[in-house]
Formats: C-alpha cells, structure tokens, sequence
C-alpha cells in the first residue's frame, strides 16, 4: 500500500488532483485543514483485509508488560468515508446543484424551442394556457407543420387535439345494457344516474329502465335513488354485496337500461379492488364508466384515472363544467389514459344538463375557459393598478 499526501487551496482542488493523478481507486485515509489550505492522505494499490486490521490495531488499547489484546474498533472509530465531513459537503453541494439545474433546465429548453422554432413555441404556451399537461402540449405544437400563420396553425393545432379526444356517442341509451357509474366521492355520479334514466324514460318509457345502488356507506344514499326512482316511476333496487347485485340484475334481465350506482371511493381507498370484484358477475356484463370531476386538478384526475383503471372501464363521463375554471385537465387525462368519452355534465338539472360528448365541443369550451380567465386576470391586475394610483 502506498500512502501520499495532497495540499491543495481548497477540497475540491485537492479531489481533483488525486483523481487526475490516482484514478478513481485512491482512498481517502483523512484529510485536514492546514496552512494555506487543506491536506489530503490518500492510499493506492492497498489491500483492504490488512488496511481493516491496520484500522483495528490502531482502535486496540495497549497496556505495558501485558499481551496486546486487539479489540474490534467501537463504530464511532471506524473509518466510514461516506461520513467523512469533506465529502458530506460536496454531496449536499451536489445535490444542490442538482437541485438548481432541474429549475434552471426547463427554462433553457423553453428558450431553446422559443429561438428554433418561435411559432411551436407559443402554441405550447397558449395550450399550457389551456390548463393542457406540458407533454402533450409539446406532441400536439411538434405535429404542426411550421411556416404557417399563428391563426392557421393555432387552428391546425385544435383540430389535432380534438382527434385525440375519444367519445361514445351515446352509446349508453342506444344500446342499453347494465351501466355501472365509478368514480370517487363527490363528483355527482348519483345524479348523472337520475339524469340517464330520466332520458331514457322520456325515449324509451319507464318500463324499461332500472336502478341498483350499490352504494352501503354514504348517508342518506339509498333514500336519494328511491326519491329519484319514486318521481320517473322505475323500480330501484339495494344490493349489499355481489350475492344481492346478482339478484337484483336476474330481477331486471327484462330492462332495456339498468344503471349502478356504486360507492365513491378514493384513489388510495382499500375497498377499491373488493368493488371491482363486485362489478363483475357471471352471466351479466356490467359496462363501466369512470366519472370525473373536472373542477379536479391534473394530478389529482391523473391519479383517480390510474388507480381506477384496476375496474374494467368502458369510458368516463366529465361532470361540473360549469363549475370549472380550465379543461386542459380532465382534456389531458382522457387521451393520456385513452379514456372514451360519453357524456358531459354542466349542472344539476335533471335531465337538461347532461350531454353526448363531442370532441370539438370540448376543445372549443377548453380555450373559451381559458380566455375568460386570461381576461378576468387582465381586468383585476388593471383595478390592482389603479388601486394604487388612488
């Protein structure tokens, strides 16, 4: 083993000049503080077995007139290098600039595609503006062939995102079946129920419409779907367990539409996988519709879409749209997760305000929201403005 020493102004100098000059192998043995700098003890072609009993004899106490006994080192004295202080600093320093580069680079790569390609660039900042995710925003502004007006690529640049939107049609009422709504809590699946039935009695008569709630730990639950059944004049029906939705689907077999309303469940919630069991019994095909919020932020809609994909999905149905400030989310999570959509929801009123989903409608209302909100900031930063000229 060879021992040599390094001085250096400072550690990183000192780090440096023993990897350029001993590779990556050298081992650090200590390093000080001196005059003028720091000094470094490094090892090289070393062997590790007789450096740990070198480490342990100098750890052992030796007593005059009496055998040397070597007791294994206490680990307070055993050399770790990765708790050496010299290099503690320079990982927090990396992690640091690590830190600064990840902030730093989305900016570059902003700046980046503003001076090679000006016109893909702000249509990523008018879809971000959408509230749309970042990713996709980029995909669909790459897509747009360049040399165009800003008007006509803008327009280019819709029409692409509305062919990435999936939709049903309205499939639901046209083709009937048993149509179990999912989803977490809150997010109006109880009444985009009545809304369904409510269209298909005014179709296809009261006769051929059913509803099962499934739905054993909200309050009040069962009471709401009964209130609902009780006014269209169509039977609803409790089940507790797998056992009784079976039952009740063999008491329906003759229904043209039979809709579930199922408990809403978190994203994170436990019971998510029981109730997809529950929804999937022999000998009747239960089709599947994730609803979603779209007052719910991306990563919210994101992860809700994700964990719910555990259930067999037909597609989703987008509620509260009147209640939203941008639809670049829900927009995102649909195509990012290849979710159809079937209807859209834009109150409470029943049944008016649920719609088949279009594509186009969608896009259109995603960049109105978009500037009515630029708009509304526009008028609150003047009045902050002559607020303060007062």
């Amino acid at each position: 083993m060879k021992i040599k020493r390094f001085f250096a102004p400072n550690i990183r100098q000192a780090i440096r000049m023993v990897r350029e000059e001993q590779g990556p192998d050298a081992v650090i043995l200590s390093n000080n503080k001196v005059e003028g700098g720091v000094e470094i003890v490094i090892a090289v072609d070393y062997d590790e077995e007789l450096l740990r009993h070198a480490v342990m004899d100098q750890a052992a106490p030796v007593k005059t007139g009496a055998p040397v006994k070597k007791n294994p080192p206490h680990p307070s004295s055993q050399i770790v290098w990765s708790q050496d202080p010299a290099m503690v600093q320079m990982r927090h320093e990396m992690h640091s600039l690590r830190g600064l580069l990840e902030q730093q680079l989305p900016g570059l790569a902003w700046g980046e595609l503003a001076r090679a390609h000006p016109l893909r660039a702000r249509l990523v900042y008018n879809h971000k503006e959408t509230g749309l995710s970042p990713v996709l925003a980029r995909q669909i502004a790459s897509e747009v062939s360049e040399g165009k007006q800003f008007d006509a690529a803008w327009r280019e640049a819709l029409a692409n995102l509305a062919h990435r939107v999936q939709v049903t049609d309205d499939d639901i009422l046209d083709k009937g079946g048993i149509i179990s709504l999912v989803g977490p809590t809150g997010v109006g699946k109880t009444t985009t129920i009545a809304k369904l039935a409510a269209r298909c009695v005014l179709r296809y008569g009261a006769r051929h419409v059913a509803l099962v709630t499934a739905d054993n730990f909200r309050i009040g639950a069962h009471e709401q779907l009964r209130t609902y059944g009780r006014i269209l004049g169509i039977p609803v029906q409790a089940a507790a367990n797998g056992n009784e939705l079976r039952d009740a689907l063999h008491a329906f077999r003759d229904k043209r539409l039979v809709l579930i309303d199922t408990a809403g469940m978190g994203q994170r919630d436990q019971r998510l996988a029981e109730q997809g069991k529950m929804l999937q019994i022999d000998g009747f095909p239960i089709k599947n519709y994730l609803v979603l919020s779209a007052t719910t932020q991306l990563a919210g809609l994101m992860e809700v879409a994700q964990a719910f994909q555990a259930i067999p999905l037909n597609g989703c149905i987008l509620t509260k749209l009147d209640e939203a400030t941008s639809l670049g989310g829900p927009l995102s999570v649909v195509i990012q997760q290849q979710l159809a959509v079937a209807y859209v929801s834009d109150g409470q009123r029943v049944p008016e305000d649920l719609r088949p989903a279009r594509a186009h409608n969608l896009v259109s209302l995603s960049v109105n929201l978009a500037a009515r909100t630029v708009n509304m900031l526009k008028k609150q930063s003047s009045s902050d403005v002559a607020a303060r000229s007062a």
